[in-house]
């Protein structure tokens, strides 16, 4: 048994509306999908997104095959229930995804720039098949292939990784320090409060993860 952390990227012709509403809005950072299930072609997932809710329910709204949601405002972001029709593209990717002895562990990461990141467990074989299955449209990445059953490490986003670069250059990290919030929050265009928000969850996705990997 094996697991296999893999990236998928759409093409621009084939970014789904929703995750296309993620890639194109200021205001929304990421979607991560932490559970769900498809039965008879509808998908219900819950989900955390980052960013606005208001930027976020319009998508809904003008989407035909979205049934029934229910947003729950929270810190940084809000809680999304949804079940909506798959459609003959979600189809075809969860076909390619539904091999035997293969399990899609949770979290998966809907990201900005037109990608899906996701772990896979299962057989050797049966991994391939998925990479052979995979629609058109799409590409994937294999980032990485541990030989134990595991899990993926805590991802910081694009937005929060510019984030952090943003305050390594106006010497927000010095000692003592050189450059406040206010001048990251110059360098990234953005409210001071929003790239507090972007640097808060980058350092703590960061340390998360040098402490899940150890020495």
């Amino acid at each position: 048994m094996k697991s296999m952390r893999i990236e998928l990227r759409y093409t621009t012709a084939a970014l789904p509306p929703l995750h296309e509403g993620i890639c194109d809005s200021s205001a929304l950072e990421r979607e991560v999908i932490v559970g769900g299930q498809a039965v008879d072609g509808v998908e219900t997932i819950t989900s955390f997104v980052y960013g606005d809710p208001e930027a976020y329910e319009p998508l809904l709204d003008d989407l035909e095959a979205v049934l029934e949601y229910e947003i729950t405002p929270a810190d940084d972001g809000f809680f999304l229930y949804l079940r909506r029709d798959l459609g003959p593209d979600g189809l075809s990717l969860l076909s390619a995804l539904a091999q035997d002895t293969v399990v899609v562990v949770p979290p998966i990461e809907i990201r900005s720039d037109r990608t899906i990141r996701l772990t896979l467990v299962g057989h050797s074989t049966a991994l391939t098949a998925v990479m052979a299955e995979i629609p058109d449209g799409m590409a994937l990445d294999v980032r990485w292939v541990s030989q134990a059953i595991t899990t993926t490490d805590t991802a910081v986003s694009d937005r929060q990784l510019a984030a952090l670069q943003a305050a390594w250059d106006v010497g927000f990290y010095e000692v003592p320090r050189e450059g406040g919030i206010e001048a990251v929050a110059d360098e990234l265009e953005c409210a001071v409060s929003t790239a507090s928000a972007l640097i808060r969850r980058g350092e703590a996705n960061a340390v998360e993860r040098v402490l899940e990997r150890g020495p």
